[in-house]
Parts: structure tokens; C-alpha cells; sequence
């Protein structure tokens, strides 16, 4: 009984260690589009133990509201398989989505709609989050998907609050944020 228990434990760990690594990547994602002065989010798709689509924010830098890092995420996926010959909905079932920070309603909608398997995230999205913050997408259309949120959270709360304690050089006239010189 023992033993048995301790190769549970093993595997629970070897679980965690997969998360943590594959969370690694995200957040090198999320890096990047933080240098690119996008929102830094960060994603990655898994499927059979295999990264098969990278993602960040690139919002500003394409002028289009719909580019999450999810989104860019599911259209390598869909590269990825037609390079492999396979067909996406086959596919998608088996990805795990690892990604910094809530994915919003919309990411959420779209992951559910491909019947990913898995979300996993950083930290809560208290303005847009689709996973529960907001709204609980997956829940509301019973999607069968399962989340975890909280992987690293700190980081990625970190990431943000670098975001926003700059300027957004896409933001509209009067809605950029004035320096005030300190006396």
C-alpha cells in the first residue's frame, strides 16, 4: 500500500514538475510581448507531451483587438496540423492550454468550442476572465474542460504590473498616461 502510494506521489510530482515547465514557456511568451509593449500574456498548447502552437499578445502591434495569445496559439495549432496531416478536431481534445493569465470570455468561449482539455493559468483576470473571475464560460456552455489557475500567479502579476506602470503608445489621445515631474 505504501509503495503504491508513493508512485502516486511520484507521478502527482512529475505532474507539477510537467506544469511548471511548460508554464516556463508561456511566460517566455509573455516576456516577449511585454518587450513588444503588448499586454505580457503568454501561452502555449500541449498535446502529447509536445509544445504545438506558441502564443502572445500582439494586439498593438497588428491594430486588432482579437489577437490574444490564445488565439495566435490556436492558429499554430492549425498550421501544426495541416503540416502533420492531421485534422484539428481531432487534435484539440488532447491539448493542454498553458497560458499566464485568465484567459478572457472570448479566449475562453473559443478554447471551449474546440473542446481543449485542459486550461491552465497564472493569475485571475479580474476585468475580463472567462475561467470564473467574470464569467465562468466553461460552466455556463458546460463545456468539458478542466482548469487549474493560480500556476505562478506571482510572476505574472508581476509582468502586468510592469505593463501598466508604463505608458501604452497605442492608447487614444487622452487616454495616454502624463508623467508628472516630481518637484
Amino acid at each position: 500500500m505504501n509503495k503504491c502510494l508513493c508512485l502516486v506521489n511520484a507521478v502527482f510530482k512529475m505532474t507539477n514538475q510537467q506544469k511548471e515547465q511548460w508554464m516556463v514557456e508561456a511566460f517566455s511568451q509573455a516576456r516577449e510581448a511585454l518587450t513588444a509593449g503588448e499586454v505580457p500574456v503568454g501561452c502555449v498548447f500541449v498535446y502529447n507531451n509536445e509544445i504545438v502552437g506558441r502564443g502572445r499578445n500582439t494586439v498593438n502591434e497588428t491594430h486588432n483587438a482579437t489577437r490574444h495569445a490564445e488565439m495566435n496559439c490556436v492558429d499554430r495549432v492549425l498550421e501544426w496540423c495541416t503540416v502533420h496531416q492531421l485534422d484539428y478536431k481531432t487534435v484539440f481534445p488532447h491539448v493542454s492550454v498553458y497560458v499566464t493569465v485568465e484567459p478572457c470570455g472570448m479566449c475562453a468561449d473559443a478554447l471551449g468550442q474546440l473542446s481543449v482539455k485542459d486550461i491552465i493559468f497564472g493569475c485571475s483576470n479580474d476585468r475580463f476572465g472567462g475561467c470564473g473571475s467574470v464569467v465562468d464560460i466553461p460552466k455556463l456552455y458546460k463545456y468539458p474542460m478542466n482548469f487549474q489557475k493560480g500556476v505562478q500567479a506571482e510572476e505574472a502579476i508581476e509582468l502586468l504590473k510592469e505593463f501598466y506602470k508604463g505608458e501604452n503608445p497605442n492608447a487614444p489621445t487622452g487616454k495616454v498616461k502624463r508623467k508628472v515631474p516630481k518637484n
